[in-house]
């Protein structure tokens, strides 16, 4: 049954959580206090005690009653300290948990399944066992785990209404331990705690035995040889990782035939496959929101955002010690990396890598601002990614995307850089499709790493060569730019390879604002393209030749031949003709495994509309848009006084 446009609700719980009335109004419900009409309908949360009033109201007024509960997907904390709202809900007459009422989910899964749900749905359940996200993810994926081969007990926490209404007895959980012991005699017995349990916030049932309760869900099911449930969801994701589960309850994943049942569920006459069931839960049924678009979304756009999320959760929630940021990166730098436990910034970096190893936090450093042989128990190297703004950096245009490399930092090829790993593992599950369909967005939107615009000067007929110029005291040139450094050597060099060419030399945005070293006459070219549009540069020409430039990689996106004199990240994987050898431990690999890693695995992303952490799409609709914050005075104020501080210091030393 369609849920009217009017509903009406009686508790505060609702008033108080706006995404979940914003998720209802973009579903085209409108929220009410009073009393429903003939033509309306009542809203409650589940089977709390707070229902009842609604239930009330309903039933005196005869209107229909839908119940609101959390997706499976529903936030990196438990929803008792996450304030922020579920990303998904159910909104349905009945509740997942309670099988005394047909549900939609129930429906969908006695429906045949169509086939390109169930091929989603299998993309799906490999995506989420990959990335290890799971309903809550409040978890250190690589906490220690038992050895393989124990019974997995699930625990849940007292008082739960989806324990009063899953058909189980009061002594359940007594009698599912006690049935974990006797059907595996001398088997070794492993309870999983609730996480809000081992987060303080409520009871659970079970004691005396060896209690876990962090690490991933994902790889802790994979280990087990068994696994027993009263109607807890890792009974769900253990269907989905191969197990036949032992239910003591009447959850949605029971009476399927997937599982071992204690309760009869007659009703259920659909025999789904593990993918059907997942495509009915996950993609089907729930509502998924998008917080940073403010829209109603996929499912797989809500595990973009989940994961988004839960990686800055993973990866800041200790705090980092920081050094060598410039007083104008600091409020970006602080929204990015500091959204669990403030950054705590220090001038000396020998000091705050002293310090970093004595509070057990990790040391985020400026790339170029590294010294040699610091040493700390973990060292991550920030610098702008590859999607990074509308303007420049030395405009002080603040960034969309940063990367912290823990290994190395992608323009030192002297190294290995985290990057390097990315592009070398096995992609993620659908990182293919993912891709392709996000560098389509790149080129037919003309977007790249500044975003500055331009025109497109007329160009003579030929083959054309674009060579970009680049900054030539920046740490790539450094550290991966060959025997060729300078920008009117890279120009001799295109030229002596193709004498008949038409070369199009592009100055580095950077150098032509007068901001960076590096400007030449360009005597060798044909054309100087100032002020013009690099990507449409790119489409005007048949190749590329450069130094480490990024325009080599957008060239590549763009299929265009790239020649490189030096050794930037995209070298090395044989895309590229490289006339400076690469790192040797780079090896052949497709340009889209490369793309994926370099855009969407490697960066982190920062919406400044919605200031969450967000996945690299948000960031492509943000540049092409337009609607991102322009550079503020008090930017220019604090880069002016850091580098006044900076000159008077220098002469002190002197």
């Amino acid at each position: 049954m369609a849920a009217p446009r009017r509903l009406f609700f009686f508790n505060a719980g609702l008033l108080r959580q706006a995404r979940l009335r914003r998720i209802l109004s973009l579903a085209g419900h409108e929220l009410h206090l009073g009393l429903p009409g003939p033509e309306d309908g009542v809203v409650v949360w589940g089977r709390s005690p707070y229902a009842a009033r609604g239930e009330a109201v309903a039933r005196r007024r005869g209107v229909p009653l839908f119940r609101l509960e959390d997706a499976f997907l529903r936030s990196v904390r438990p929803g008792r300290v996450d304030k922020d709202g579920p990303l998904g809900v159910f909104l349905d007459t009945g509740v997942h948990f309670d099988a005394s009422q047909p549900t939609a989910l129930e429906a969908a899964l006695n429906a045949p399944a169509d086939p390109a749900l169930l091929a989603r749905a299998r993309t799906g359940i490999a995506r989420l066992r990959a990335l290890e996200l799971s309903k809550y993810n409040d978890f250190d994926p690589d906490a220690p785990l038992p050895p393989p081969g124990f019974v997995l007990v699930v625990d849940q926490v007292k008082g739960d209404a989806s324990l009063r209404h899953c058909g189980a007895g009061a002594d359940v959980f007594d009698r599912m331990l006690a049935a974990a012991r006797t059907e595996n005699p001398g088997a070794r017995i492993v309870i999983k705690t609730h996480p809000e349990t081992a987060a303080g916030l409520r009871p659970g049932h079970l004691t005396g035995a060896e209690m876990i309760a962090g690490g991933s869900p994902w790889r802790l099911l994979e280990r087990a040889a068994r696994v027993y449930t009263v109607s807890s969801q890792l009974g769900f994701e253990a269907i989905l990782t191969g197990h036949r589960p032992r239910v003591f309850g009447a959850p949605f994943y029971a009476g399927w035939g997937l599982s071992e049942d204690e309760i009869a569920l007659p009703r259920r006459t659909g025999r789904p496959t593990a993918e059907h069931l997942f495509a009915a839960a996950m993609i089907q049924t729930p509502l998924w929101y998008d917080p940073c678009r403010d829209r109603l979304c996929s499912f797989e756009e809500a595990v973009d955002q989940l994961e988004a999320e839960t990686r800055v959760w993973r990866e800041d929630r200790h705090g980092h010690i920081a050094t060598g940021m410039r007083l104008w990166k600091r409020g970006r730098l602080q929204a990015v990396f500091g959204r669990h436990a403030p950054l705590r910034f220090r001038p000396d970096p020998v000091r705050a890598a002293a310090e970093a190893a004595a509070t057990g936090t990790s040391l985020l450093v400026w790339a170029g601002k590294e010294p040699p042989g610091l040493h700390a128990p973990m060292i991550r190297r920030v610098e702008d990614g590859f999607l990074r703004s509308r303007g420049l950096g030395a405009e002080l245009v603040p960034p969309l995307s940063l990367v912290a490399d823990d290994a190395g930092i992608y323009y030192d090829p002297t190294r290995e850089s985290r990057l390097e790993r990315l592009i070398l593992a096995p992609p993620p599950p659908g990182a293919q499709e993912r891709i392709m369909r996000l560098v389509a967005r790149l080129t037919e939107g003309g977007l790249s790493k500044y975003n500055l615009g331009g025109n497109l000067p007329d160009l003579p007929e030929g083959h054309r060569i674009l060579v970009p110029g680049q900054v030539e005291d920046d740490a790539s040139l450094r550290l991966g730019g060959g025997t060729v450094r300078r920008n009117a050597d890279l120009l001799r060099a295109a030229r002596t390879a193709h004498p008949g060419a038409i070369l199009v030399y592009k100055p580095h945005p950077d150098v032509e604002a007068g901001l960076r070293p590096g400007a030449i006459d360009a005597a060798e070219a044909d054309v100087v393209a100032t002020q013009a549009d690099a990507m449409a540069l790119i489409l005007a020409c048949d190749e590329v030749w450069t130094m480490t430039s990024l325009l080599g990689f957008e060239a590549l996106l763009r299929g265009r031949p790239v020649t490189c004199l030096g050794a930037p990240f995209y070298a090395g994987w044989g895309l590229t003709t490289d006339l400076h050898p690469p790192p040797p431990r780079r090896a052949p690999r497709p340009l889209w495994q490369v793309a994926h890693a370099a855009l969407i695995t490697y960066p982190r992303y920062y919406d400044p509309v919605s200031r969450r952490p967000c996945p690299t799409e948000v960031v492509v609709d943000r540049l092409q848009q337009g609607n991102l914050p322009k550079p503020c005075m008090g930017n220019r104020l604090l880069a002016k006084a850091q580098g006044a501080f900076a000159s008077r210091a220098h002469l002190w030393r002197q």
